[in-house]
């Protein structure tokens, strides 16, 4: 059983900054290709940054040069630097793993820009 469990997230102002962590329990984290998303209230969940399990990364253009994705495998851990945060990166932010036979999401976590 998989389990996401997502922390970091909080209200910070106009131009700070948070990480998001995304901490996975099981033995399939390192094999497997993993990505942050985030859905804002009446709006559809949207990808925000992808990671392959070799590292190789891929974000959504709003967020490009702001954000940077990484992950450690020996601590089974995704995280997701966010740098001059603007007021629409207000959103619940959510990890997901994918394998070749299911998809694994935590509970999400609540980012919150005040302008």
């Amino acid at each position: 059983q998989v389990q996401l469990v997502e922390s970091g997230g909080g209200l910070v102002q106009a131009g700070g900054s948070l990480r998001l962590s995304c901490a996975a329990s099981g033995n399939i984290f390192s094999i497997n290709p993993m990505g942050w998303y985030r859905q804002a209230p009446g709006k559809q969940r949207e990808l925000v940054a992808h990671i392959s399990a070799f590292g190789r990364t891929n974000y959504a253009d709003s967020v490009k040069g702001r954000f940077t994705i990484s992950r450690d495998n020996a601590k089974n851990t995704l995280y997701l630097q966010m740098n001059s945060l603007k007021p629409e990166d207000t959103a619940s932010y959510y990890c997901k793993l994918t394998t070749p036979l299911s998809d694994y999401w935590g509970q999400g976590t609540q980012v919150t820009v005040s302008s």
